[in-house]
């Protein structure tokens, strides 16, 4: 048991020599507030003076303090190998190999150290100083000399020093693995004890909490401490322990701690008789070796799984910095065939590091097409930014000066392609972002699948700015070919189309269905049969209206056109423009019935010596039209509506085959040779696999950890083959 304190020290040592704290070792954190006795402690523990003195805060950063016992053979032999004059000596990480027979050098050391980082303004550091102390007068422990609680800030101390000072003190102390020796003085209160207060904070169940009480000369006269040293005021399970320390007139005259010892031991015989031998320095110094070596052994499983566990990354970590360059042609075709294969991969779906947080590559291109530009499309209005003055205005222009007998088909091409001319931007939209999403797949694969990139920023920004241009040389070839599908689907309406030619025949039939259905509302006294037949000559609308007997449609267009005129004659029966029961309307009111919603005033009659402007007359803003007009514009919509999600279906299934054509599968087939014929050159390799600055130094730092690592897990092995855990 005694020899696993030394084991913490070898493993404190192998980690010390990588100036790495990743592992939490088992040690003693000693705890107090400013001018508690806590320095005092320390040396009483060493039995030398060693420790900086004074008024104020004194101790500005911590001191890991290792005390080794060596047997006299030991020291004999070591003395000998390095010409050392005397049997204590002491060693600081800082200085190396220097080693230290006086300690007041020792001391002058830790203050020049001490204001070397923290400064002379009475500062605060949390960098330790690292001291070794070789005696055969100590026990083996390691403790922490921490910087004393304080909280009001003295001379030109930072406004904020009492919570540095705290944050120090909980970094240390919250280490599972320590033991926490809480120092508060006799001469005060037990209840307000600041150490203690800390303490519990981290360690509410006190199960790596031991308290010692100091100065106990120096309570009030009639006065003692029998309560506090009994538990009886605060209780602590690992136990309270008494103290006394010099005084700084005892410092002042030199008084030597062997003889502080015995006048300690004699005060506690004489005012504690009872208690004498479960206090004193001598006690505590043992007590603290028995509970850090059982600590020391409930810790070392876990202490044993952690070193294990951090081999392990730093191995992995050491792999992904890679081995030094030797042969740098084939280490450069090896990293573009690698990012090619990766950058293919990440767009097939097959990478190694798959992406769970968010869509990427070949997965997020599928999304493009299939959710953000399909649904773009079905979100595009057949007749958006279309009115029925519009169409209107379209049908009255297509026929010239020449009243027209059937809906022009001029009208419908000018209109539809005006709404197929809308689809072209969201497949541009679509081109342009399928062509973000490959520039994403680079930095893709340069954080997650090609580490090794990360040696070498020239190569890796090379690789970027090679993939970046074959990129943007097929982007105007992809827009181009998306325009022309557009161009294609406007250069010829194909009014032949099948699904254009059902889609007509069924607006046919519905038509001549709202034909019938008005007719069966005709009032009964006009017989059904009488209502429209060539037998009636009487009832035949006026000859303007009539269609030619002969004439069969020539499209679908027509034939639609053809339904609309059949209707509108028999529209015209029921309204009284052709038979005489519209002359009888006309009679009562005097105004015929399709010119009844709108009357344009008559301009007056000009008077002589006055030119008349045929074209002075006023054009109503917005109407009624009349019922052969919403029946034309009716047509045109509709036929619209049918031809558009035509060739939005089209344009739906041949843009993402030409983005995948023409960008994503070009892209793929020729980024191997294009990385090669750029940068493949002899002479761009020391160029390209030059290392970044500090590769090479976090490379020697991952070596040295996992070194010392290794050398850890071989020191905790031992102590398997020794039967010491």
């Amino acid at each position: 048991m005694e020899a696993l304190i030394p084991v913490i020290n070898k493993l404190q040592d192998v980690f010390n020599t990588v100036g790495a704290d990743i592992i939490q070792l088992p040690q003693i954190a000693v705890v107090g507030t400013q001018s508690s006795g806590k320095s005092s402690v320390l040396e009483s523990l060493v039995g030398r003076d060693l420790l900086p003195r004074g008024t104020g805060i004194v101790t500005r950063r911590p001191l890991i303090l290792q005390l080794v016992h060596i047997d006299p053979e030991d020291r004999r032999k070591t003395s000998e190998e390095n010409g050392i004059d005397g049997e204590e000596w002491g060693k600081f990480l800082h200085t190396k190999s220097k080693i230290y027979t006086d300690f007041e050098e020792i001391r002058q050391e830790i203050e020049a150290e001490t204001e070397r980082v923290s400064g002379n303004n009475k500062g605060i550091s949390d960098e330790p100083i690292h001291l070794k102390i070789f005696s055969p007068h100590v026990v083996n422990l390691t403790l922490v000399d921490l910087p004393g609680i304080t909280k009001v800030p003295v001379g030109d101390q930072p406004k904020d020093i009492e919570i540095q000072i705290r944050e120090l003190i909980l970094k240390y102390i919250s280490n599972p693995n320590s033991i926490i020796l809480a120092v508060t003085a006799a001469n005060t209160d037990m209840a307000t004890s600041e150490a203690l207060k800390v303490a519990r904070e981290v360690d509410p169940d006190g199960r790596r909490t031991l308290a010692v009480v100091t100065k106990l000369d120096l309570m009030d006269a009639g006065t003692d401490a029998m309560d506090v040293l009994m538990g009886r005021v605060i209780p602590v399970k690992l136990g309270l322990i008494g103290v006394v320390n010099r005084s700084q007139l005892d410092i002042n005259n030199k008084k030597t701690v062997a003889d502080a010892i015995r006048d300690e031991y004699a005060f506690l015989q004489k005012k504690y008789p009872s208690l004498a031998n479960r206090n004193g320095t001598k006690y505590l110094a043992r007590t603290l070796n028995r509970l850090l070596m059982h600590h020391i052994r409930d810790c070392l499983p876990e202490l044993k799984t952690r070193i294990n566990v951090l081999a392990a990354q730093y191995q992995s970590l050491l792999s992904s910095y890679g081995e030094p360059v030797e042969d740098k042609s084939a280490t450069l075709l090896q990293l573009i065939t690698k990012f090619a294969a990766e950058y293919c991969h990440t767009i097939e779906g097959t990478a190694k590091y798959i992406e769970t947080a968010e869509l990427c590559g070949g997965a997020r291109i599928c999304y493009i097409f299939h959710e953000t530009f399909g649904r773009t499309l079905e979100s595009v209005d057949p007749l958006g930014g279309l009115t029925t003055i519009d169409v209107l205005t379209a049908i009255r222009n297509a026929t010239g000066p020449r009243p027209a007998l059937f809906v022009p088909e001029v009208s419908f091409e000018l209109l539809v392609k005006r709404q197929v001319k809308r689809l072209e931007e969201p497949s541009l939209r679509c081109v342009e972002l399928v062509h973000e999403e490959m520039q994403r797949i680079i930095q893709h694969c340069s954080n997650y699948s090609t580490q090794e990139l990360l040696r070498f920023p020239k190569l890796h920004d090379a690789i970027v700015e090679v993939v970046t241009s074959l990129l943007r040389k097929r982007l105007p070839v992809t827009n181009e070919m998306v325009h022309n599908l557009v161009a294609i689907e406007l250069a010829y309406i194909n009014t032949k189309h099948p699904d254009f030619a059902d889609a007509c025949g069924l607006m046919n039939n519905n038509i001549e269905e709202q034909r019938r259905n008005r007719m069966r509302d005709l009032p009964s006294a006009v017989p059904r049969d009488k209502t429209f037949s060539p037998l009636s000559p009487s009832l035949l609308p006026p000859l303007s209206l009539r269609p030619p007997p002969s004439l069969p449609p020539s499209s679908p267009l027509q034939a639609a056109a053809g339904s609309s005129q059949g209707a509108s004659v028999s529209e015209q029966v029921d309204s009284g423009t052709g038979n005489w029961r519209g002359m009888l309307k006309r009679g009562e009111d005097g105004v015929p019935a399709d010119r009844a919603v709108l009357q344009p005033p008559i301009p007056a009659s000009p008077q002589k010596g006055h030119a008349v402007n045929l074209l002075d007359v006023p054009v109503p803003v917005s109407r009624k039209l009349s019922a052969r007009e919403q029946r034309d514009c009716e047509v045109i919509e509709r036929l619209i509506k049918s031809y558009f999600l035509i060739v939005r279906k089209n344009i739906q299934d041949s843009v993402p085959k030409a983005v995948m054509h023409f960008l994503v599968n070009h892209v793929k087939d020729c980024l191997q040779s294009e990385l090669v014929g750029q940068l493949y050159k002899t002479g761009l390799l020391d160029d390209l696999l030059t290392e970044s600055e500090d590769m090479a130094q976090r490379r020697n730092e991952a070596a040295d950890m996992l070194k010392a690592l290794q050398k850890a897990s071989q020191v905790i092995a031992e102590i398997r083959e020794t039967h010491l855990w």
